[in-house]
């Protein structure tokens, strides 16, 4: 590290300490989805199919739109695993209130518990590992990881977060 006139402090990485960041992103994050997978294979699932669930669970009634938007995903994409999570009986496509064109979506019961049964494994796994590391650390982490964002998915992102 080197100091800055007025305090400023400057982190100098080496290209082998950046390759150990990538390295061990790529392995976290196979821990991290490797419970899910194996509950997702069962059920003919994939991974969309679990950000659908997820992020249907933190925004009950959310539009098809809106959760176009959080996934960055095509309309056909998001169209072929909606209709499975739908027919399936995980998620229910409701009429919008206000605008009879929105479809407003929500988890059904089996869908809550399939959510809870996928979301349990990773927040045990960040559970640990933020009690191991610290709470400087998970603030650092979660610092690092919004940095990381493309302006346009830290937006999405604050937007989710109810930050914007």
């Amino acid at each position: 590290m080197v100091e800055r006139p007025g305090g400023e402090m400057l982190l100098f990485l080496t290209d082998e300490q950046l390759q150990q960041g990538i390295e061990a992103m790529f392995f976290a994050y196979q821990s991290f989805t490797a419970d899910p997978d194996r509950i997702l294979e069962t059920m003919e699932y994939g991974r969309a199919h679990h950000r659908a669930v997820h992020f249907i669970a933190r925004k009950p009634g959310t539009t098809v739109t809106n959760l176009l938007g959080i996934l960055g995903v095509t309309k056909q994409s998001l169209n072929r695993v909606l209709r499975t999570l739908v027919n399936d009986g995980l998620v229910e496509s409701r009429i919008g209130k206000s605008d009879k064109r929105e479809r407003n979506l929500h988890l059904t019961e089996a869908g809550k518990v399939l959510e809870r049964e996928l979301s349990d494994s990773q927040r045990m796994r960040l559970r640990s590992a933020y009690r191991a590391v610290g709470p400087e650390a998970v603030l650092g982490f979660r610092q690092v990881l919004e940095a990381m964002m493309d302006p346009e998915m830290r937006n999405r992102y604050q937007i989710l977060r109810g930050a914007r």
